[in-house]
C-alpha cells in the first residue's frame, strides 16, 4: 500500500512489516483518512514487530500527531505487536512527539539517529 502525494509519501510494505512515512504531513483532520487506512491495515496485520520509519518526515502538525497516536493505540489493542519507531534527531518535532507514544505503548523502541 502506498501514497505518493506531492507533500508527503506514506509506504506500507507487509513483508519487512514496516511503514514509511516522508515529506510533511500538513494536513487536516479528514485528510488523513487514507494514512489511517494504511497504518491500520499494519496494525491490524498483527507482525510480531512492527517498524514505523519516520526518519524522512521532516513536519507533523497536530492531526498528524493525534494519528500516530491512535495507531499506536490500535497496535496496543492487539497485544501482539512490538513496535519500533524510528525517528531523527535532526528534526526536532521527533524527539518529543516520538517520545509521548512510549507513554501509549510500553514496550515501543524509540530509535533516534
Amino acid at each position: 500500500m502506498e501514497i505518493i502525494q506531492q507533500d508527503y509519501q506514506i509506504r506500507y510494505d507487509p513483508r519487512a512489516s514496516t511503514v514509511i512515512c516522508s515529506g510533511s504531513f500538513r494536513l487536516t483532520g479528514d485528510e488523513y483518512a487514507s494514512i489511517i487506512e494504511i497504518l491500520n491495515a499494519a496494525a491490524d496485520a498483527k507482525p510480531c514487530e512492527l517498524t514505523l520509519d519516520v526518519t524522512g518526515l521532516e513536519f507533523l502538525n497536530s492531526s498528524g500527531i493525534h494519528t500516530l497516536s491512535k495507531f499506536v493505540l490500535r497496535v496496543r489493542g492487539h497485544n501482539t505487536t512490538r513496535v519500533t519507531v524510528r525517528g531523527s534527531s535532526k528534526c526536532p518535532w521527533q524527539q518529543k512527539s516520538l517520545a509521548n507514544l512510549e507513554r501509549l505503548l510500553p514496550g515501543l523502541r524509540l530509535e533516534l539517529e
